[in-house]
């Protein structure tokens, strides 16, 4: 009797000490009183396993002030290593260093050339990560891991682009294996939205939100869906491709050999040619800058295009029910020019009689987050020795 009395003692004090080091894990330093609010579990206990983790050198604390008060901040420790997160698309790169913290040590983005190839580009980054690493006085032995977020349909079995005509002559490769080479650490791969959706579902927009899906508006678009606090990535890692639903039968060719998908009205080349006359040769960045710049035809491209994406969206929502739509990528950083045509498109085609309007909010890290993601997912995968899976 005493045995079995000790040890469903023993399991609940493991499970406690789970579901707190989890907590301070995906939503980063928390005080004693938010981590019982988070958690459930009483003060008294957060209080003696915290001091547990401490003596064991797993979570440190802090004096800090809450709401005028005095309060202690509870945190991993900060251990050597650095989780590289890196994010490729048509036409540029990202790079983000992190630490087990969760804290951004530096970020770089470069923009690169269309139909940049695979062998000049990994050198590139490569080259950037070393610059990076020594910018803030660590060693390259100090990386735990890399997480690349690639800008195209992947393969996830295989880690390779999985269609041919998105990234020109970067398919059939494993993307990992030469970082691995280089860097002899654990490299994983994934398609850009689903590395942003877990970045807003870890520290960002989406932190403790279950169900939702995230909506990347960039170069293209591209969708992450989250089911269960879990990225859904189907057999292959396809996914989540909306920017491949057909929305015009009769439309242009797509990069990916079909007819009117959703790519060919909202990609960047087709955006920035409907004001070519007017406006002359722009890029995306340039088409963001005067829309917040208050162009009238700017705005109306990108309201155009919020709409387009919006009712695409509202398929995947019908599908999958999820609880808020998180909007991010290049385009959703000209604000309410594209979140209010995006939301009304959304909710228009959503059922009309449905218990409660679908939220929509915007990314907190709306441009870094795949490249974030890509380093949250490095760390995660490298940090065993506390227990904690993603």
């Amino acid at each position: 009797m005493t045995a079995r009395f000790f040890g469903s003692q023993s399991s609940l004090r493991e499970a406690n000490r789970a579901t707190l080091l989890k907590t301070v894990r995906n939503y980063g330093a928390m005080t004693q009183v938010e981590l019982a609010e988070n958690t459930g579990l009483s003060t008294a206990t957060v209080s003696n396993l915290v001091r547990q983790l401490v003596d064991e050198d797993v979570v440190e604390t802090k004096a800090t002030i809450r709401n005028g008060r005095r309060a202690t901040l509870v945190a991993l420790t900060r251990r050597q290593g650095i989780g590289v997160g890196v994010h490729i698309e048509r036409r540029h790169m990202r790079v983000v260093l992190m630490d087990f913290a969760k804290v951004v040590l530096s970020e770089r983005g470069m923009p690169l050339a269309l139909n940049h190839r695979p062998d000049s580009t990994i050198e590139r980054i490569m080259v950037l990560i070393k610059e990076m690493v020594s910018a803030i006085g660590a060693a390259i032995d100090e990386i735990v891991g890399i997480g690349l977020a690639v800008g195209a349909p992947l393969d996830y079995r295989t880690h390779a682009v999985a269609i041919p005509g998105i990234l020109h002559g970067w398919e059939g490769m494993d993307l990992t294996a030469p970082f691995r080479t280089a860097f002899n650490v654990p490299v994983n791969v994934d398609n850009d939205a689903n590395a942003s959706a877990f970045t807003e579902m870890r520290i960002g927009a989406a932190s403790g939100v279950d169900n939702f899906v995230y909506i990347h508006a960039d170069d293209g678009v591209g969708s992450g869906i989250v089911i269960n606090g879990r990225l859904l990535r189907g057999i292959t890692g396809l996914a989540g491709e909306i920017g491949h639903i057909q929305v015009d039968p009769l439309g242009s060719i797509c990069s990916c050999g079909n007819r009117g998908c959703l790519n060919t009205v909202v990609d960047e080349d087709r955006l920035v040619s409907l004001l070519s006359v007017t406006h002359g040769n722009m890029t995306l960045e340039d088409l963001v800058k005067m829309t917040n710049d208050a162009d009238p035809g700017c705005r109306r491209v990108v309201s155009d295009a919020a709409l387009r994406i919006g009712s695409v969206a509202a398929d995947l929502c019908i599908c999958v029910d999820p609880e808020i739509v998180v909007l991010g990528g290049t385009l959703s950083t000209t604000g309410d020019v594209f979140l209010d045509p995006f939301r009304e498109s959304l909710q228009r085609l959503l059922f009309p009689d449905a218990l409660t309007p679908m939220q929509v909010r915007s990314a907190a890290h709306p441009v870094f987050n795949a490249a974030i993601g890509g380093a949250l997912m490095s760390i995660e995968k490298a940090d065993n020795t506390i227990g904690i899976r993603s």
